[in-house]
């Protein structure tokens, strides 16, 4: 039974000490909550990118919120430093390599100030959904997040399942459905099988076509 010792206005345990909790794990977070939870003009500019880019819920926005965030603190940092510095010369080529890759900053914008410019529009813009919907393999945003997550698109031979995969500019002519997929000439779905009376309805849910 641990005995308690009262010094000034604190309790001090004694025995043996109390060892510190300490955090194991290895990663950092992907989103970050906003400060303010009820500010007007930042719910209806988030609204706005939910509708635009049919979007789960806002912490996809927050996602590309906090990795925006990295990008243009990255940016900022080099751009403190001489321009002749080996770190500002290898570090920000890295940089502007992967925006132009990705499709944030065009081809003749390849400079630090261009990368301050980028908007989370501009992220999301580059989404796997939002792309299936621009070259008309999906019928709504919507119905572009359906078909990702039930497995009817693929990028170039890689079948993707992530509606915010991240699409290169070099990969956007790739997007095509599946090649297992009932709308890429692949096994008719269960439902199609059912009405032709060939399988009964044997097969799983991943071919539906509905």
């Amino acid at each position: 039974r641990r005995l308690t010792r009262f010094r000034g206005h604190r309790s001090v345990k004694m025995g043996r000490p109390q060892k510190a909790n300490k955090c194991y794990t290895n990663y950092s977070k992907t989103s970050k909550t906003p400060r303010r939870p009820f500010e007007k003009e930042r719910l209806d500019n988030e609204m706005q990118l939910v509708g635009e880019f049919g979007l789960k819920n806002k912490r996809e926005v927050w996602r590309v919120q906090l990795l925006l965030a990295r990008m243009r603190k990255a940016a900022r940092d080099l751009l403190t430093l001489d321009e002749k510095s080996p770190k500002r010369i290898f570090e920000g080529a890295a940089l502007l390599r992967r925006c132009v890759r990705f499709g944030f900053l065009a081809e003749d914008k390849r400079e630090l100030d261009y990368v301050l410019g980028i908007k989370v529009a501009d992220i999301l813009a580059r989404r796997l959904q939002t792309l299936v919907f621009k070259q008309s393999l999906a019928k709504s945003l919507h119905h572009a997040r359906v078909l990702i997550r039930q497995r009817h698109i693929r990028v170039g031979k890689q079948m993707v399942n992530i509606p915010s995969f991240t699409v290169r500019l070099d990969s956007e002519k790739h997007i095509d459905y599946s090649l297992t997929s009932p709308f890429g000439n692949g096994r008719p779905g269960r439902n199609k099988r059912k009405a032709a009376g060939g399988g009964g309805g044997d097969g799983d849910g991943e071919n539906d076509e509905d």
